[in-house]
């Protein structure tokens, strides 16, 4: 009774504890491009990113403030096009490359593929953006949360702020942007140009010169004229004969003739011509895609026709001639969408794997952007590669990706199953389920697994990474490793041992876990090979769960519902644990000062901790645990509960019944998996109810593929410096000029080291933060420049108080020779040392000398003694 009684009031502290602060988890579809106007193409929202066409991706979060959870873009989920290429007074054209993520617009160069810049301050999915044809240096953005944004890209600072009521229903409206004083404005000038557009920005298009407007949905065609206000309506047959489909997909028009090309769901593109009459219409076809043209795109002069779809090949089609096209094959994913720079140079396609392909304009391949791929489905869960401490996941079919989470990119992906991926609706392929790193990173263990449920095609592969070509290599190939699935897998994390202690556990539906290890061949190369060494069973039960201890000297493998505690070195039974009724769902080891803990969770919505010392249950919380994850580096395990169509994060030391901390509605989405990435160095945190965040950063992923990571600094903080602004001299280009003038500092340098000559750098002109606002702070927010002329001309200012000890030296003798050169005879008054300070600051101790031994001093420093040097 007293030990119920005391599980009864650990389950209600667990629920009783409340957090300081609710977290308001802003929404950010990572990589979400831009609609399309004036070379940029725009987004819908969707469900889940990576299996068709619409969907979206949503990556990472952060927050506001300590311990809060948000998300923020990392470079992937794009379900339309990117934005526009930017050109503007004083910056090269083709050199950035705007598009939309999430709740952000973000900024990259396409000369250096890098992130240089972040639009922050959209409540909702940013659904659109277009360059300000005024201001080029300027782009509007538009969003779910009502608002339309004029933003300073160069600066990253937002101008103007539009608010307006939407309809719930697709229309195309024409907003008049208000142009008063202030940020915040309401725009209440809306009129409605077209009823029932579809809903994605590739299905409206503007014609020549802007004087019309097309709009296309299921079978309709819809031209409006501005001038002439007339709408003709063109429908095509919903009948679908010999394969055909008539459904539009995409539309696009003529930059200089009044010609409207559309594409449709049976790989068809009709170029519509004399469509000013609704009876005098006519089109001819242009047919290659197999399937649906996912989008389509005219160069700047009009004579070529870019088109894409599911084929992963941009074709490029001349003067409207079905005879006379060109291809751009293998770019490794379904195109989505296309975009043209506005000098015609550039294009971009966006794939369905959340990558930026940019394309010459003689249809040659240039350099992409990778974000995190969009899989299908993320089977392997998240793992954390050891030695480049990045993100490890399912990536393109059969590939595993390696995602760096500090710079925001792919490192490298890795070819696992090694086979040709179709693209066939319906076809049983093979495909990565399980993955596993040894603890230092240079074994890394797959399990591939073909799509049959009942009879399934299961290899078991071992790799080893070669510092020779920095990747992974195929070691052993084992087929059949289990009868039925693998359920789980893990290596012995000992990694003070070396590899002879390498040990690797899997566990599968055929009611056995197997004990794999390292053997070396005959050959004289001395390779080894994986084999089995050790097979186990509990009651004839099916194995679901498997972990080492962190010494590596116990094994505990979940049965069903039973626990079982092997030894690693005679693969004895020592212990078992049940709670029943339910499954174990996870299960868990403590670490350091918790290690004598076991941690498992029951899919009946318990969370147990025993005691391996005592064999005993030391307490128990009524709780819905989804995922568990143990932090590498400390002693707190972190626990996810799904409960009322919410996520909630608790975490906790096995030591205590009571957490460290919760956060409750941390997502309406289900969190399936999560993972500690270990930082580089130790983050310094004031709250103590945040230290378990100190050496490692936890991230999430949801049932919609939201990568969401929890954070104590705010996003700009985050933000590297070359991120956090364009700097205007990476804009400007290298002349002869600065060449000659460069090599030519460098040589007076060099020349002044070798006379002995001290360099002198202006440290404190570097260092001024005054400056530094003058030139960074945009030009139309300055104050008046009476106002920075003292400011400006203080900093410059050396204060006396941080003179260095040289400085004061040189001082000193600089006045004693001055007094010399006015009075040879004039008697000197000995230095009266009224502070001992200033002699321990010169860095000597003089000693006294009288009037006479002073002038005789003189004397001899004055004398030519350059006659000794003849000797």
């Amino acid at each position: 009774m007293a030990q119920n009684g005391r599980q009864k009031s650990i389950r209600d502290q667990w629920w009783s504890l409340q957090t300081e602060q609710i977290l308001r988890c802003t929404r950010s579809i990572a990589g979400q491009p831009a609609s399309q106007c004036e070379g940029s193409v725009g987004s819908d929202r969707s469900q889940l990113p990576g299996s068709r066409q619409g969907d979206r991706a949503a990556y990472s979060i952060e927050d506001s403030g300590p311990g809060c959870a948000r998300r923020v873009p990392a470079a992937c989920g794009c379900s339309e096009c990117p934005g526009p290429l930017g050109r503007g007074n004083g910056v090269s054209p083709r050199r950035y490359l705007l598009y939309a993520s999430g709740d952000f617009v973000k900024v990259h160069s396409v000369n250096t593929e890098e992130t240089l810049g972040l639009l922050c301050g959209h409540a909702d999915l940013v659904t659109g953006i277009q360059l300000n044809p005024h201001n080029h240096m300027q782009v509007y953005s538009s969003s779910l949360d009502g608002t339309i944004k004029l933003w300073d890209f160069m600066d990253g600072i937002p101008i103007k702020t539009d608010f307006f009521l939407w309809s719930d229903t697709f229309q195309l409206v024409s907003v008049k942007l208000t142009k008063g004083a202030g940020q915040d404005l309401e725009g209440k000038e809306l009129s409605v140009v077209l009823d029932g557009v579809g809903a994605s920005s590739k299905q409206i298009a503007f014609g020549r010169e802007d004087s019309y407007v097309v709009s296309v949905k299921d079978v309709d065609l819809q031209v409006y004229f501005f001038k002439r206000k007339l709408l003709n309506r063109f429908s095509l047959s919903t009948a679908k004969t010999k394969g055909g489909d008539n459904r539009f997909s995409c539309v696009v028009c003529h930059p200089t003739e009044d010609c409207i090309a559309t594409g449709h769901a049976d790989g068809k593109i009709r170029l519509w011509r004399n469509f000013h009459h609704k009876k005098g219409y006519t089109y001819s076809s242009l047919h290659w895609h197999h399937d649906t043209v996912m989008d389509l795109a005219y160069s700047l002069e009009g004579t070529r026709l870019l088109s894409g779809g599911v084929e992963s090949v941009l074709v490029q089609w001349h003067n409207e001639s079905s005879c006379q096209k060109d291809f751009l094959p293998r770019l490794g994913s379904p195109i989505e969408c296309i975009s043209m720079s506005s000098d015609g140079v550039l294009c971009c396609t966006l794939h369905t794997d959340n990558r930026i392909s940019i394309i010459n304009s003689n249809l040659r391949f240039s350099r992409s952007i990778q974000g995190l791929i969009k899989s299908r489905d993320v089977k392997t869960g998240l793992v954390v590669d050891p030695r480049t401490k990045a993100l490890v996941l399912n990536g393109e079919p059969g590939h595993l990706q390696f995602y760096s989470l500090q710079s925001d990119q792919q490192l490298f992906s890795l070819d696992i199953v090694q086979r040709q991926y179709i693209h066939q609706a319906g076809l049983k392929q093979s495909d990565l389920v399980k993955v596993a790193f040894s603890a230092r990173g240079t074994w890394l263990a797959t399990v591939e697994e073909s799509e049959e449920v009942a009879d399934p095609e299961l290899q078991l592969k071992l790799w080893f990474y070669t510092e020779e070509t920095q990747s992974f290599a195929l070691n052993t190939r084992i087929n059949t490793p289990h009868d039925n699935h693998i359920t789980d897998m893990c290596f012995r994390d000992m990694d003070e041992l070396g590899d002879d202690s390498l040990i690797l556990v899997t566990t599968g539906r055929d009611c056995v876990f197997k004990v794999w290890v390292m053997v070396g061949d005959s050959d004289p190369e001395g390779n080894v090979s994986w084999s089995c060494d050790f097979v186990g069973s509990y009651h004839n039960y099916q194995a679901t769960n498997c972990c080492f201890s962190e010494d590596g000297s116990l094994l505990a493998v979940s049965f069903e519902e039973t626990v079982t505690v092997w030894d690693s070195l005679t693969w004895d039974l020592k212990c078992t644990f049940c709670h029943p009724p339910g499954n174990i769902r996870n299960i868990c080891f403590g670490r350091q000062t918790c290690s004598k803990y076991l941690i498992g969770a029951t899919d009946y919505g318990f969370l147990c901790c025993w005691n391996l010392l005592t064999c005993a249950l030391e307490w128990n919380a009524h709780l819905n645990v989804v995922v568990l994850q143990p932090d590498p580096l400390s002693e707190h395990i972190a626990a996810v509960s799904w409960l009322s169509k919410e996520s909630s994060l608790f975490v906790f030391k096995p030591s205590e019944p009571w957490p460290v901390y919760i956060q409750r509605n941390l997502c309406k989405e289900k969190i399936l998996l999560a993972a500690f990435v270990p930082r580089d160095e130790p983050e310094t945190i004031s709250s103590e109810k945040y230290l378990w965040l100190r050496k490692s950063q936890l991230f999430f992923l949801t049932d919609t593929q939201e990568l969401m990571t929890l954070s104590t600094k705010s996003l700009e903080e985050r933000l590297t410096p070359s991120s956090k602004q364009l700097a205007v001299e990476e804009s400007l280009p290298v002349t002869p000029f600065s060449v000659l003038l460069g090599k030519h500092r460098r040589q007076q340098a060099q020349e002044d080291t070798d006379l002995g000559k001290p360099v002198v750098h202006n440290k404190q002109e570097q260092a001024s933060p005054a400056v530094k606002e003058l030139l960074h702070t945009p030009a139309h927010v300055l104050p008046s420049a009476s106002f920075l002329c003292t400011i400006f001309i203080n900093s410059l200012l050396i204060s006396k108080e941080n003179k260095s000890a040289e400085e004061v030296a040189d001082e000193v003798e600089m006045e004693s020779e001055k007094a010399e050169d006015d009075s040879d005879e004039e008697d000197v008054t000995a230095m009266e040392q009224e502070d001992t300070s200033h002699i321990e600051l010169l860095g000597e101790i003089t000693c006294k000398l009288s009037k006479s031994q002073e002038k005789e001093l003189r004397k001899i420093r004055k004398m030519d003694y350059s006659w000794i040097s003849a000797f």
